[in-house]
């Protein structure tokens, strides 16, 4: 696999946006790659149905070497128009899955989405969340799932000291490994504008997954810029819910009194 260099950076965004401005970008970007994968299935399928006829066309007195050729393009249209739908379908589950995530300021609900997606739809087996203390600023272990065996998972607390993570969390880079300093097969920011507020730390994948491919870079940087505005404005949202009730309570004593 990877040798744990920065493969490709998640796109900032130029302001930490509300939460129903991000959904629209990201409702109208998902719609409109949506509308192109369902044109190249139309485009197949036409293709493929014009591979049919010169095949028909071709049993009679045409050569063997076209009807040959006909059957090579339906077939390798067929398996195109099966990748396109597999992109479609999972366009979709992603486009649901962003929904989500920025359908909800509860933090808890924020975090247990995120674990969603990356068990659903990346087909990670084991995994941890990180986020970072605000006291403190180190980072906690907030979420667990598949009991990885590593030592600082058991400790709930990350303090520096895997290679890929350190990097990652760094500079905001997505990683992929594993490495000699680090077991980690892929480590995902999660950062807003240059402020990191977690990463997402994969160290298995599920049995039928064997391996990364291209597209799970492009999955794993969308998901890491979502889920990191997602927090961000959950956390937000929750320290702003808190004063408003501290003061609602002092202004209940002051009336009292």
């Amino acid at each position: 696999m990877s040798d744990g260099t920065n493969m490709t950076d998640p796109s900032p965004l130029a302001d930490p946006p509300a939460g129903g401005d991000l959904l629209a970008r990201g409702e109208r970007d998902a719609m409109a790659t949506l509308r192109r994968a369902q044109q190249l299935v139309r485009d197949a399928q036409v293709a493929i149905e014009e591979a049919s006829r010169v095949v028909g066309e071709s049993a009679g007195p045409a050569s063997e070497a076209r009807l040959v050729a006909a059957e090579a393009e339906r077939e390798e249209l067929t398996n195109r128009l099966a990748e396109v739908e597999h992109q479609v379908g999972r366009l979709m589950t992603l486009y649901v899955a962003t929904y989500q995530l920025h359908a909800t300021l509860d933090p808890v609900e924020v975090q247990s989405t995120i674990a969603e997606i990356a068990l659903n739809l990346v087909g990670a087996e084991q995994f941890v969340l990180l986020l970072v203390d605000d006291e403190d600023q180190g980072y906690e272990v907030r979420l667990i799932h598949g009991e990885p065996d590593t030592p600082w998972v058991l400790s709930q607390r990350y303090t520096g000291g895997d290679f890929l993570v350190d990097s990652a969390l760094a500079d905001g880079g997505l990683r992929f490994g594993p490495t000699e300093q680090s077991p980690a097969l892929a480590v995902v920011p999660l950062r807003v504008q240059d402020v990191t507020v977690g990463a997402l730390v994969i160290f298995k994948l599920l049995a039928h997954k064997p391996a990364f491919v291209k597209e799970d870079h492009d999955l794993l940087d969308l998901l890491g810029a979502h889920a990191a505005s997602a927090i961000f404005a959950s956390r937000v949202y929750s320290k702003t819910a808190r004063k408003l009730r501290t003061l609602e309570s002092l202004i209940r004593l002051v009336n009292k009194g």
